[in-house]
Formats: C-alpha cells, sequence, structure tokens
C-alpha cells in the first residue's frame, strides 16, 4: 500500500490555495464542500502557512510550488501539489460522495483516470438513498450500542437491518418509517444470539480461488480458527477486527490436539460468536471437518459446511494435468498417505487397479512404502507419476516421471511444503509447458 487512506476533517479550518487555474479552482470546490475556509494566494510567503490545516498549490512557478512543499513539510502540513507527486506530502483520490458516506478511489498516482473509471462503476452501483441510511445509522447508533453492548451481536444487528427493510425504506425516502422499523427491531433483538461455526474449505492458498460464499461468511466471521495451511492472503480478506486463533497442524506435531479444537469451536459459539473453522483444501476430503461436525451436532451448535477446492482438483488444474479421462482413466481414487499409528493403512490391491488415477494426499514422508504397496499389488513401475508442491501457488513446482522415479528423486527434491502424488496413465497426458522449478 503506496499511500495510507485517511480523512482529514477540514470544517472550520483553513486551507491555503496557492496559484491558479482550472485543476487549483477544483480542489477549490472539493475542500470547500467540506467545509473549509479557503486561503488564495499567487505568490508563496511561509507566513501563508500558519493557521492552516493543509494546502493545495498548481498553475505557479517552478520555484512557488517547492518553496510551499518545503516548507508545508517542515511544518508537518499536509501539501498536495497537482500533478506533482514529488512534491506532495497526499493524493487526492477520485470521490464517490454520499455524505456522510465517502468513497475515495486511489492508484497512487499511477492510473488517475483508471480511478475515474472505478469511481463511475461505484457510483452506478451505490444507490442516492444511501446518505438517508447511513444516516439513520448515526441517529440510532448510541441506542444500538446501549441495547446490545456486546461487539458481535450489534454488528451482526446492524448488518441484518441495514440490508433489509429498514435499508429498503430510508433508501426510497421514508426516513420517519426507517427508524420505527429499526427500533421496533432493535426491541425484539437478543443481546446474546446463539452462536454459528462455519467449517469452511480455503481451497489451495490462492485467494481468487476462495468461493464467493466463503468470502463472504470470512467478512461477517467474529473469530477466525485456522491452520498452518491458509496463507496470509486469505486470512487478510477477514474482517480486520475479527479474532484469529491459530490452530496449526504439522505431521506428528499438533499444536492443539483435534479434541481440543473441538472443544473451542463449540466455546467459541457458545458465547454467541459467529465462528470460522478455516482449512486448507476441503473441509471434508482429510480435513477432519467429519470430526469437528459431529462434535458440534453433539453439543447442540448450529453449523454448516462451506466447501473448498481440494487438492487433488486445485493440483492437477494447475500443472495441467486431467484426473479423468476416456482413452485411460474413468475414475478418480482420493487416498491419504498420513499413517495412523505408524501404519499406512491403505488397500493397495484396489488402488493398483488400471484405468483410474490415484490422487494420495500427505504422503511425501510414506511415499516410499506407498509405492512398495502399489508395486507389491501388480501396478507397473512404468506408471506415469507427478508430485506436485504448493499446488496452485507462486511456488508450485512439479517432480514427473514414473513412479520409481519420483519415489526415488522426491526425498532430495521436495523442499518442505505441502505435495499431492498423482499416479495413472492420465498423467502422461499433461498439457502445461515444463516447470521451470522441476529441473531446479
Amino acid at each position: 500500500m503506496r499511500h495510507f487512506p485517511a480523512f482529514l476533517d477540514l470544517r472550520g479550518r483553513t486551507v491555503l490555495l496557492l496559484g491558479q487555474g482550472e485543476a487549483l479552482e477544483a480542489k477549490a470546490a472539493l475542500v470547500r464542500a467540506a467545509g473549509a475556509e479557503l486561503r488564495e494566494a499567487a505568490r508563496f510567503a511561509p507566513e501563508l502557512l500558519e493557521g492552516c490545516a493543509a494546502a493545495f498549490a498548481a498553475g505557479a512557478p517552478e520555484e512557488e510550488l517547492r518553496a510551499l512543499a518545503e516548507a508545508a513539510r517542515g511544518r508537518g502540513l499536509p501539501v498536495n501539489v497537482v500533478d506533482r507527486p514529488e512534491l506532495c506530502s497526499f493524493i487526492v483520490p477520485a470521490i464517490v460522495d454520499r455524505d456522510p458516506v465517502t468513497v475515495g478511489i486511489s492508484t497512487s498516482g499511477a492510473a488517475p483516470v483508471l480511478a475515474r473509471l472505478i469511481r463511475q462503476k461505484i457510483e452506478a452501483v451505490l444507490p442516492p438513498g444511501l446518505a438517508s441510511l447511513a444516516a439513520l445509522a448515526g441517529r440510532c447508533k448510541d441506542a444500538v450500542r446501549r441495547a446490545l453492548p456486546e461487539t458481535g451481536a450489534r454488528r451482526r444487528f446492524l448488518e441484518r437491518v441495514l440490508s433489509g427493510p429498514v435499508a429498503d425504506l430510508a433508501l426510497s425516502g421514508r426516513e420517519a418509517e426507517a427508524e420505527a422499523a429499526l427500533h421496533r427491531a432493535l426491541a425484539e433483538a437478543e443481546a446474546t444470539p446463539p452462536g454459528f461455526v462455519h467449517l469452511v474449505g480455503a481451497g489451495p492458498g490462492a485467494p481468487d480461488l476462495l468461493t464467493l460464499r466463503a468470502l463472504r461468511i470470512l467478512g461477517e466471521a467474529d473469530v477466525i480458527v485456522h491452520d498452518r495451511l491458509v496463507p496470509e492472503a486469505v486470512l487478510d480478506l477477514a474482517r480486520r477486527d475479527a479474532r484469529r486463533i491459530f490452530v496449526g497442524k504439522q505431521r506428528a506435531n499438533h499444536c492443539v490436539p483435534q479434541e481440543g479444537i473441538n472443544d473451542l469451536l463449540v466455546q467459541l459459539a457458545r458465547e454467541g460468536k459467529r465462528v470460522v473453522r478455516l482449512k486448507g483444501g476441503d473441509p471434508f476430503v482429510f480435513g477432519r471437518g467429519g470430526e469437528e461436525a459431529e462434535a458440534l451436532a453433539a453439543a447442540g451448535v448450529a453449523h454448516a459446511v462451506v466447501p473448498g477446492i481440494t487438492a487433488a482438483l486445485a493440483c492437477a488444474a494447475a500443472a495441467g494435468i486431467p484426473l479423468t479421462h476416456r482413452d485411460c482413466a474413468r475414475a478418480l481414487v482420493l487416498a491419504t498417505g498420513h499413517t495412523r499409528n505408524g501404519e499406512v493403512g491403505l488397500d493397495f490391491a484396489a488402488l493398483a487397479r488400471p484405468g483410474h488415477t490415484l490422487a494420495v494426499y500427505m504422503g511425501v514422508h510414506t511415499l516410499a512404502r506407498v509405492r512398495d504397496g502399489l508395486l507389491d499389488a501388480g501396478l507397473p513401475a512404468t506408471t506415469p507419476a507427478a508430485l506436485i508442491e504448493n499446488g496452485a501457488r507462486p511456488d508450485q513446482r512439479v517432480l514427473a516421471g514414473t513412479l520409481a522415479e519420483v519415489a526415488a528423486q522426491a526425498p532430495g527434491w521436495t523442499r518442505g511444503g505441502p505435495a499431492l502424488l498423482l499416479v495413472g496413465e492420465a498423467v502422461a497426458r499433461r498439457t502445461a509447458a515444463p516447470d521451470l522449478a522441476t529441473a531446479a
């Protein structure tokens, strides 16, 4: 973020305007609309900055512009010289004005025309009556805070009324009716409503592969309970004030045991929180979502599952490997190489059958045992295979070859990231360009 967004309160404060021309007149109109008192000058003198809250300049001689910028910076005053970013301590965004709602769009000076185009799109989406709705929320803010002192309950109430019938009345100009409806809803609201848990799949870690439902629910969560495989880029899509609880898991090293996670989800829901249990991939594909759903159901906690793109789909797509193909693979089998009590525990006779693609999750550390089991069950050592590390992420790597080759090379090739093994004739149908990291 090149510039920190902020909104200045200029009501009754003095703003210096140095220079002349249309660009400066446009800035004058903006600050005048914000309630500022204007001090205009054609030539710069340091005393012009006395008592000022900010300064704008355009259409003045170069030495005047530089003198203003230097003097304003020395006093710690915000200064904007139109179309001269090197002389500015702040920039003016493209503005959507629905007072008291104000939207600013900035490209950090890189593409002002793009900012204006974005503003036009936002203008078309935001109804003119939005100002009435915002004013209603402001008038009722203290009453809502008194009735609902708990932050999560208050936020959920406001989300409901500001997007339902109350909002419809305010947006249509029926402000008195809208305010009456809001107070009726407030009288019926519970201070501590029952909580809810969403088991959400974060997919392979690329933020743009989240489902729209997952994105919406992340924005509504009070608490996010997340695993090691969920990257910061996904967590950053949540509300900024949402509490984050890390319960990361690695092979043979769970910082919070599964039973502890189950108890935590139940406890948070009983406190009235909206909880997101955020998992890499899909909650119900080797993500222990089934165990957590059972625990929530047993405790009487309302919950729902939001599916995510599981590793087999994401890794195969990113690597250009079809999971099924009419000529060689008419089935897809998902298995885990993660051991329980030291045993792989897979039915290798079933997995070694021809005509399907085998996807093995969490199988790097047991890859030799998986290979031996498949070979002993009759699968040829020359069967095509690929190990995909950090699939669908910018640092994705692919190790491709035969099953025997991949199993032999994997220990020295892997860098410790999450990896998926694909085995089957369809793997040889890979169409993506060779990954540069493969040869590394």
